[in-house]
């Protein structure tokens, strides 16, 4: 027997769990008696989207099925999907419609001079992710925030493998350490979704699954993120902590790299606080 395909197979997963992700309240159906599953039961998502079992199993199993977008539509309005995982949904099922084609040479991601001249002139920290969280450019406000990236291997500049670094778990104590990691995994999900078998993202998610289980946990959720914004603490003793928001902004290409930006209120401390620190790095710098 063939091995399912790719696009196939990631649809199976996403739909599992998303089914195991509801409980029976949530769609207004009684628990009933004991079960073996803590959510909804393969028949019962069925149901819901009108479709037979059998065929539902069949989708979640990664074999050759190709549902119609109306199909789709049903199943997104019976597990309650969001828009941005409505779209996910849709693009691996359309994406499994079609035959597997020979692997085109993967160039390497390269950032234009433009976009690094931008980056130079930029008075706040910012940085380019590949559409792999590779670690492209940054300039010297994120190199005083972040640190020095050069102090890695180039194949280790990865926002994924930095975050599950095992010889920076500290950053583990921060409250947002969670919600950020997982911003990052929905955006690989996302990355996932338009090439299940790139070898950087099977390198990058393979070596996590089996170093930690942190990422095999949060990886197992499925959550997909089209793009990202949130708040950090940085917590620095040498000049205190500093609050910045952070957005993510796409750069031409399809799929193309994102700028990630931080910036706080002009003004307020934590922009002072972040005017020192860059102060104190182009000190360290001159010397």
């Amino acid at each position: 027997m063939s091995s399912p395909h790719p696009y196939a197979r990631e649809l199976g997963d996403f739909l599992r769990a998303r089914r195991n992700r509801l409980r029976p309240h949530d769609v207004g159906l009684e628990p009933g008696g004991r079960r073996k599953v803590t959510g909804l039961r393969r028949e019962e998502l069925a149901l819901l989207a009108g479709l037979s079992t059998d065929y539902y199993q069949r989708m979640e199993q990664g074999r050759e099925v190709r549902p119609s977008d109306d199909v789709l539509e049903a199943i997104a309005g019976a597990l309650g999907l969001d828009d941005g995982e409505r779209r996910h949904l849709l693009t691996l099922a359309h994406a499994a419609r079609r035959p597997v084609v020979a692997r085109p040479a993967n160039e390497p991601e390269r950032v234009p001079d433009s976009t690094r001249r931008l980056l130079r002139v930029m008075q706040t920290p910012a940085v380019v992710l590949g559409r792999h969280l590779d670690l492209l450019a940054w300039n010297p406000m994120a190199e005083a925030l972040l640190g020095d990236p050069a102090g890695h291997p180039p194949d280790r500049l990865n926002m994924l493998l930095l975050m599950f670094d095992d010889t920076l778990t500290s950053e583990r104590s921060c409250s947002d350490w969670e919600r950020q990691a997982l911003d990052y995994i929905g955006m690989m999900r996302a990355a996932v979704a338009t090439d299940p078998t790139h070898p950087r993202a099977t390198a990058i998610v393979g070596e996590l699954s089996i170093r930690s289980a942190e990422f095999r946990r949060l990886w197992a959720r499925h959550d997909v993120r089209e793009s990202v914004r949130g708040t950090k603490t940085f917590r620095i003793p040498e000049v205190g902590d500093i609050v910045l928001d952070w957005d993510t902004y796409p750069l031409p290409g399809n799929p193309g790299p994102v700028m990630l930006v931080f910036t706080t209120e002009p003004g307020s401390v934590d922009a002072d606080r972040l005017q020192l620190l860059a102060s104190l790095h182009a000190t360290r710098a001159a010397r």
